[in-house]
């Protein structure tokens, strides 16, 4: 953000492979290329970000399986935002919202059914066909200038410019910027979410750091970042989803009027002390700490003859299962719900992805809950499970085993 060299680390979580590589069966005898995944501080804005950058293409290829549509909460999160952010601006019917890393359009759909024009932009070409069968017009490529000028040449300027988890991917941002910019109107507004480093860090929400995610963003960065290239944020609001993100708004200077919780959220991260090297270096032995409690209790339940599963397969998950070493020696199978993960394999670990209907024949003893942050959800969904005896094992922020007496 700020163009420094000035990093140190202070979190090594090993070497991985990307997060959404799901491999068949053939793959399997193949190599498998791992990358460095090592977490650092700028010490001269704060930025916290990786140490190495996969190329993108790597991580964003035809086989691309995540989907944002998977979960009814995920659903709902994304047209209360589709709702809230018209009412709150009163956009005029017909004006344009284009979203960046669109995915398969769900936020866009809450758009379009609060009679907005909408525009996707999505590199994934297996993931724009389903966009575009649900009705969403879906440019496949990644956000750059032949892409906006192709929507400025076809629909205008617009209005909003929303990225939700895609900005926090980004690695050259002032190339972003000058492309925002270009793309949307003067009193535009940009809207974006992403976790929020302040919850990763008192939540040890560790396994949410992949090769995706280039930066773990916190405001007082974004402020900087932002000012230089004339824009600022005017407000903040604070979302559950993915144990707990942010949704920033940003406009062009004096075009908005800067709500309080910009500079309150600033001086909380100060007070916190986020951004000293020695809060992250505990922060690094919570992690480790974390790594040998999960693995003392799953070594402990198999020396016991439990059978042991995980249940879904985020990406998030796959950081956990490689640091943690969680492969098949210790786990089953992992269940999942999206056709696109299911017959294949976890990227590192080997571990064969099924159908959340094996719950209906197999009753495994206990399940690692991979996808924490929609527990209640899979937990109500999966209740044939725990009326057979078995039990969750909540891994995040601490290893718990659910309704243990």
């Amino acid at each position: 953000m700020c163009q420094s060299s000035n990093l140190e680390q202070f979190l090594n979580l090993g070497s991985t492979p990307p997060a959404d590589n799901f491999l068949t069966s053939k793959q399997l005898s193949e190599p498998e290329i791992y990358y460095p995944l090592n977490v650092h501080i700028c010490h001269n804005c704060g930025l916290i970000q990786l140490g190495y950058v996969v190329p993108p293409d790597k991580l964003y290829n035809s086989n691309y399986p995540y989907e944002s549509s998977t979960t009814d909460t995920g659903k709902s999160h994304f047209f209360n935002m589709a709702n809230e952010i018209c009412s709150k601006f009163s956009l005029e019917k017909n004006s344009l919202v284009v979203d960046l890393g669109s995915n398969v359009g769900v936020l866009l759909q809450g758009f379009k059914e609060n009679q907005m024009r909408v525009v996707g932009i999505e590199p994934s070409v297996n993931i724009v066909r389903i966009a575009i069968e649900n009705g969403i017009e879906t440019i496949p490529a990644f956000f750059s200038m032949d892409a906006v000028n192709e929507i400025l040449e076809k629909h205008g300027h617009a209005s909003i410019l929303t990225a939700t988890n895609v900005f926090a991917h980004i690695d050259d941002l002032d190339d972003f910027m000058n492309t925002t910019d270009k793309l949307l109107t003067d009193d535009g507004i940009f809207v974006f979410e992403a976790p929020y480093f302040l919850h990763l860090l008192n939540n040890l929400e560790y396994d949410t750091i992949y090769h995706e995610h280039l930066s773990y963003l916190s405001i007082k960065p974004l402020k900087l970042f932002f000012e230089k290239h004339g824009y600022e944020i005017f407000d903040i609001k604070e979302v559950t989803i993915h144990g707990g993100s942010l949704r920033v708004f940003v406009s062009k200077k004096s075009k908005q009027t800067i709500k309080p919780i910009v500079d309150e959220m600033i001086k909380i991260e100060e007070e916190q002390k986020i951004y000293s090297i020695d809060t992250l270096k505990d922060f690094a032995k919570k992690v480790h700490d974390h790594r040998n409690d999960l693995l003392s209790l799953l070594h402990k339940l198999k020396s016991q003859g439990k059978k042991i599963v995980c249940i879904s397969a985020p990406a998030k998950g796959m950081t956990l299962m490689n640091f943690c070493n969680i492969d098949s020696t210790l786990c089953d199978f992992v269940t999942e719900k999206s056709k696109m993960k299911i017959g294949k394999f976890t990227p590192g670990t080997h571990v064969p992805v099924v159908s959340d209907d094996i719950f209906d024949k197999d009753s495994p003893d206990y399940a690692i809950l991979l996808a924490w942050n929609f527990a209640d959800e899979i937990i109500k969904n999966l209740s044939v499970f725990e009326q057979n005896g078995g039990k969750f094992i909540i891994p995040i922020p601490r290893v718990e085993i659910k309704n243990d007496s």
